[in-house]
Formats: structure tokens, sequence, C-alpha cells
């Protein structure tokens, strides 16, 4: 299976602070790829890298092989790596659906096809579709930033703390929606906190401990690694 993105030891610093230190990870085509770690890790600003939102000052970011460090946000966008940030930036006095539509940018076209997949993944939305943003609640807000993302069509999309501020069943149904994704083929890179359900749904992961890939392997043999345990599931 051939590495969609690749990540070849970047450094990433805010004026003289070094945040990342030496990154290097791999996500492959049709994979579910999570990064764990404590607030501070240096998970946002890996993914910010990733996107085009942040230039890394060494080491190489490679999408099929091809470098895209280099590139503006709206390049790698069109290229077909989507970034959901943990803070959603919807625009609350814009309706569901005029949000959603703003997703679509990179292929205006193709937006009633995609909305009906994204209104089909989430009938809430749909149900919503005209109501303003802002008075959605947190976990349909949440739907809408990951409905947004999609309409973009990705090849890979970037989640970034997507359970945050999240009651625990609006967690499970967006995860179950999530799974939906991935069997349909679609390639995830996650970062979270809740390691469990982190753990459970990706097939790989790294943990990002002060910018640097401190461990990495199988989700499945982390989730029972007793520091891993210890660390991020509060087992004694």
């Amino acid at each position: 299976m051939s590495a969609l993105i690749r990540v070849e030891g970047i450094e990433v610093a805010y004026g003289d602070i070094a945040v990342l230190r030496g990154v290097s990870l791999e996500v492959r085509e049709g994979e579910a790829v999570a990064v764990i770690g404590p607030n501070g890790a240096g998970k946002t600003t890996l993914f910010k890298a990733i996107a085009g939102m942040l230039k890394p000052r060494a080491g190489k970011i490679l999408y099929r092989g091809a470098r895209i460090d280099g590139l503006r946000h709206h390049e790698i966008v069109r290229r077909g790596v989507v970034y959901v940030p943990a803070e959603r930036e919807l625009f609350p006095q814009m309706t569901v659906l005029e949000n959603l539509e703003l997703g679509a940018y990179t292929n205006y076209k193709s937006r009633w096809e995609r909305l009906k997949f994204v209104l089909g993944l989430f009938p809430r939305l749909a149900e919503r579709r005209e109501q303003m943003a802002g008075t959605l609640s947190g976990g349909e807000q949440q739907m809408v930033a990951v409905g947004r993302g999609l309409m973009a069509q990705p090849s890979i999309l970037l989640l970034d703390e997507p359970s945050t501020g999240l009651a625990p069943l609006f967690v499970s149904e967006l995860y179950r929606q999530l799974s939906r994704l991935k069997e349909g083929g679609l390639t995830i890179l996650l970062a979270e906190q809740q390691v469990p359900h982190a753990l459970s749904f990706t097939e790989r992961a790294y943990v990002l401990e002060n910018g640097a890939i401190r461990l990495f392997g199988k989700s499945k043999d982390l989730l029972g690694d007793p520091e891993i345990q210890r660390t991020y599931l509060g087992v004694a």
C-alpha cells in the first residue's frame, strides 16, 4: 500500500519557539491513522503544516510522492488534502446549506452531487439545512464542519480533535459516520484526545509529545500498551 502523505523530519516554529522537532509519519491510501498526545504536544501544528497553513523550517511533506510543503493552503486543498479544524470555523450567520456549499469551492459544478452525499451521511443536517449554523448544538456544528470538508471531495481528511466539546452521544454518532467514510475508502488522519475512540477507529497511531514522535505502531497494540493505558486511559 503506497503512502498518500509522507512527512519527513519536519520542524515547525513560532518565532524562536520550536513546536515540532524532526517529526516523521506516513498515511497510506485507504488507511485511518491517529495522532494522540496531550494538549500542547503539537498535533494542531502538525496538521496545519500538512495543510499548507504553516511552513516548516526544515523537512519535507509529500503527497503522492510530490512535495507540497511549498504550496499554499488552497493549492493543497485542490490536490485533495482537506483540513477540518478543532474550532470548526463555521459562519454562524449563514445557513447550514450555505456553510456546506462553501466547501465545494474547488469543484463547484459537482456541489449538488456532493451535497446529496453529505446530507445522506448526516440526516440531521438535512433537517436543519435552512437553520443558521450558529444556532446548532456543538455536535451538529461538528457535523457541518466535517460535511463542509467532504464537499471538497478529499482524498485525505485531516480531522483535528473532532470530539472536542461534544456530548458522549454525539461522539459515538460522529465515529459511526466516520467509520462509514473509512469503509468507503476515504483516507483519514485523526488527531484526538479521546484515545479509546481514536485507537479503536484507526489501524495505526503515533504518540506525539513535546513536539516529537515518542511512540508509534498498530493501534490495537498501543491500546494494550501499559504505558498508554496509564498515561492516556487512566488505568492504574
